[in-house]
């Protein structure tokens, strides 16, 4: 179950930083209570996630999904540029995650 709230505040991660790039430096009252919305529901989900997982484990997925997720929304919402070296070192980033889920003995 740990897991389940580690992807979730992953993804409420993605939904915030987004958000907030929509916010315009909170001037946008809806993005900016979004944002904030967001901040706190995926903060609760890592805490959930971190009753279980260490710490160290658990902090870098939560942050590591939030990354990939905010390339990915970047490059398909955004059209920020996709070069050769930004995926690798996305692809470096989504190694990291799997090995860091590979050796948590979780």
């Amino acid at each position: 179950m740990a897991w389940i709230f580690l992807v979730a505040a992953g993804l409420m991660e993605v939904l915030w930083s987004t958000s907030l790039k929509l916010s315009h430096g909170f001037t946008q009252l809806g993005y900016s209570v979004l944002t904030v919305a967001g901040m706190v529901v995926s903060f609760l989900f890592l805490a959930q996630a971190m009753k279980t997982l260490p710490l160290g484990t658990a902090y870098a997925m939560w942050t590591g999904i939030g990354a990939v997720g905010a390339v990915i929304v970047g490059i398909v919402f955004f059209r920020e540029a996709v070069t050769l070296p930004r995926m690798v070192f996305v692809a470096l980033l989504l190694i990291g995650l799997l090995g860091l889920k590979a050796t948590s003995g979780h």
